[in-house]
């Protein structure tokens, strides 16, 4: 049974968690990067654009987790009424503009019944 690039997935989970990951932009950044084939500086340059912060704020968790709360697309520690899982990963997509396979199943799903 093949289990794709035995790679792939680790690298994006070291340059995710090597930025930080949820804590800052990591996850945005390495989605970038898997999705359309973008450099690190190129990923940084979008997603600090599409958050409306400067590149350096991106590693910044105090700021981070404002922008992450006000665009409710996942923060680490759980908060009554926020998005997370499937719904921040839904936002996560239209905010970057990138389909993500899990958010499309489901809607998918949805739009069936």
């Amino acid at each position: 049974m093949g289990v794709g690039d035995p790679v792939g997935m680790p690298m994006a989970h070291v340059l995710a968690s090597g930025m930080g990951g949820i804590r800052t932009a990591g996850d945005l950044v390495a989605r970038m990067q898997l999705h359309r084939k973008m450099r690190i500086p190129e990923a940084k340059a979008f997603v600090a654009e599409k958050l409306g912060v400067g590149v350096a704020d991106l590693s910044d968790e105090v700021l981070m987790r404002e922008v992450r709360e006000d665009l409710d697309i996942g923060v680490v520690t759980a908060m009554p009424g926020a998005a997370r899982g499937l719904a921040a990963k839904a936002r996560i997509a239209r905010l970057l503009g990138i389909e993500i396979a899990s958010v499309e199943i489901l809607r998918r799903k949805l739009e069936g019944d």
